[in-house]
């Protein structure tokens, strides 16, 4: 009968050893800039290399230009990113600023300058057709920006926006405590902590998709989570000087009680919506019954 090899540097498909104790497998986030988008801070670099012989005046022009390719570069950067945030969630806002037609008028006029900086002579047609190209083309390679809000008809605004204050307030203090942990350089802690942080997450959302839930969960998302960016902080201190594996077994503690509240708060939400939806179709079929109109 053929055996099974087993030993210490085997693989063993009952435990998964690529994973920190405590944390599971979570969905990897990429940034949604990508090497095309950074690849635009090139060309800037490259205006002004090449302009430094063509004079005072060309000199400037390449400057000026350099300075409208970055612009460009660093807004479309932002702007990829607001729109991955935007096709992320099922309701949302459109972005305030444009970016990236921002970002493809000032490659344009960036374009436009190199151009000219270039020029023998004066001649505003080519530098004018040059820059009208280049903005066509940054369009056409990174699209528009979402020009209408997501999800939100019927949808109070004047709540939205107090639910966009406390979901904006939630997600700093995330982001906080992922800085933070990082100086305990503990691999597990930083783990776990990422999962209490997708949990949070997943109740932000709930909120965001129906702003009735922000007075049940606004402790949870405000009170609650700024107590643990400031338990974060001070384990991070206590355990990068001490490295006390108690003070690491109070934090994790703390973490799961975290996640087992923001969790069952997320379920409560979402029961109670299946409710008000449950009341609300008994309610409209009892309407169309008194108006003879029969449902099968």
């Amino acid at each position: 009968m053929a055996k099974r090899y087993g030993g210490k540097y085997s693989t063993n498909d009952s435990a998964d050893t690529s994973l920190p104790q405590g944390s599971r497998a979570r969905r990897i986030e990429v940034d949604p800039v990508g090497g095309r988008a950074n690849v635009l801070f090139v060309p800037a670099i490259v205006l002004i290399a090449t302009s430094f012989s063509g004079g005072p005046v060309s000199l400037l022009l390449a400057l000026l230009g350099a300075l409208s390719l970055t612009m460009a570069a660093w807004l479309l950067r932002n702007g990829l990113r607001a729109q991955a945030a935007y096709d992320a969630r099922k309701v949302a806002r459109r972005p305030a600023l444009p970016r990236k037609i921002f970002a493809a008028a000032f490659s344009g006029i960036g374009t436009a300058l190199a151009v000219t900086a270039h020029l023998d002579g004066f001649d505003i047609v080519a530098p004018v057709i040059y820059g009208i190209v280049a903005t066509g083309l940054h369009i056409a390679a990174f699209g528009l920006d979402p020009m209408r809000h997501k999800g939100m008809d019927g949808v109070d605004t004047f709540q939205q926006d107090r639910v966009a204050r406390v979901v904006d307030e939630a997600e700093k203090h995330l982001g906080t405590m992922r800085e933070t942990i990082v100086r305990a350089n503990d691999r597990q802690s930083a783990a776990r902590l990422e999962d209490f942080i997708d949990t949070a997450r997943e109740l932000i959302r709930t909120v965001e998709e129906d702003p009735r839930d922000l007075t049940a969960a606004r402790k949870f998302l405000g009170v609650y989570l700024k107590g643990a960016r400031d338990a974060t902080a001070k384990f991070a201190d206590i355990y990068a000087r001490t490295r006390d594996t108690q003070a690491r077994t109070d934090y994790l503690a703390l973490l799961d009680d975290l996640e087992k509240n923001f969790a069952a708060r997320n379920r409560k939400s979402l029961l109670d919506d299946r409710s008000d939806l449950t009341i609300e179709i008994d309610v409209l079929r009892e309407r169309l019954s008194r108006e003879g109109v029969r449902l099968e």
